[in-house]
């Protein structure tokens, strides 16, 4: 039996659980979730299935005959990893691909680090990445929609950002920034909409899931060397609206790069992990091989964490 640890006082009581802030997250997510739906119909439907399923199966089976411990899938956690794995790949990733990145992000990243509060990295972009070494051709398979709705002739087969990798900004000089508020760009499922994340975006911090520090630090980061660089050379360096708009930086700094577990507890710790994650971000769409990055930055900002914690500590009760 687990020992029953009482601290001293003062105690705070709230009504927020661990199960209320991941339905929150959820509820945030389906602007997205709808958008990429409504685009890619019934192949986006069968990554999301898969994709959720396995996450909360995976997690059930490794909690109750591994670990045995209190199964905790009822926490939403997982179906939080299912749909963030998800709108991470592309809607024509084939169910098994999707069921390993599952396996990874899961069994790997979080439940073999003793589960949801004590994992390192972010799950979901743990087995992103993951799938994205081994599987490149399935992860950059940027089909064109065949959804339930809207005339998707403004598509093209590959992502903004890798076009602009391998034409140059000239061969994105014709696309319309509105494309991309409204879901008519390629790419993953959860890189369609702008709009629809910013409205989560909005939900989470009515709602006070999220502290605005970390993705708004993010955000100006990537606005500024972004700027730099497109000012001293703009037919070499794109735009710092079309880095913001594009790729996955919305989606990771709004539902990833604030994960409780992953990111630093003081608002100055997030500021400076939010900081990193743009300046890696950008070096890695301007002079890396990948023509994105906010997946690598973030996990490599997780790693960053305890030293975030340690430096910059939040105010303790009695002190000024």
């Amino acid at each position: 039996m687990d020992k029953i640890l009482v601290s001293p006082s003062p105690h705070l009581h709230t009504k927020t659980s661990t199960k209320s802030l991941m339905r929150d997250v959820v509820i945030a997510l389906l602007p997205a979730v709808v958008v990429s739906v409504l685009c890619y119909g019934w192949s986006e439907l069968l990554v999301l299935g898969v994709s959720v399923a396995s996450c909360i199966l995976l997690e059930y089976l490794i909690t109750k005959y591994l670990l045995k411990k209190l199964c905790t899938v009822c926490d939403w956690s997982a179906a939080v990893t299912g749909i963030l794995l998800a709108l991470n790949l592309p809607a024509s990733t084939p169910w098994w691909v999707v069921f390993i990145g599952a396996v990874v992000a899961v069994g790997v990243a979080k439940m073999t680090f003793g589960g949801l509060g004590q994992n390192l990295f972010n799950p979901a972009l743990v087995g992103r990445v993951f799938l994205l070494i081994s599987f490149p051709t399935y992860m950059t398979d940027w089909a064109k929609p065949n959804g339930f709705i809207g005339n998707f002739d403004a598509f093209t087969g590959a992502t903004p950002l890798g076009i602009a990798k391998e034409g140059g900004v000239a061969a994105i000089e014709s696309m319309d920034y509105m494309d991309m508020l409204f879901c008519n760009i390629g790419g993953s499922a959860g890189e369609l909409s702008a709009l629809a994340l910013i409205a989560g975006f909005i939900y989470l911090l009515v709602r006070r899931v999220i502290r605005p520090y970390i993705t708004l630090s993010i955000l100006a980061t990537v606005a500024v060397f972004s700027g730099i660089f497109w000012a001293i050379n703009p037919a070499e360096y794109t735009d710092p609206l079309f880095n913001l708009l594009t790729g996955g930086l919305l989606l990771g700094s709004i539902f990833m790069a604030t994960d409780y577990v992953t990111s630093p507890m003081s608002n100055m710790g997030g500021v400076v992990f939010g900081i990193g994650i743009g300046v890696i971000t950008m070096l890695i769409r301007y002079f890396g091989a990948y023509p994105e990055g906010v997946s690598f930055a973030i996990l490599i900002m997780n790693s960053v964490v305890p030293l975030l914690n340690k430096w910059f500590h939040a105010k303790k009760y009695g002190r000024a």
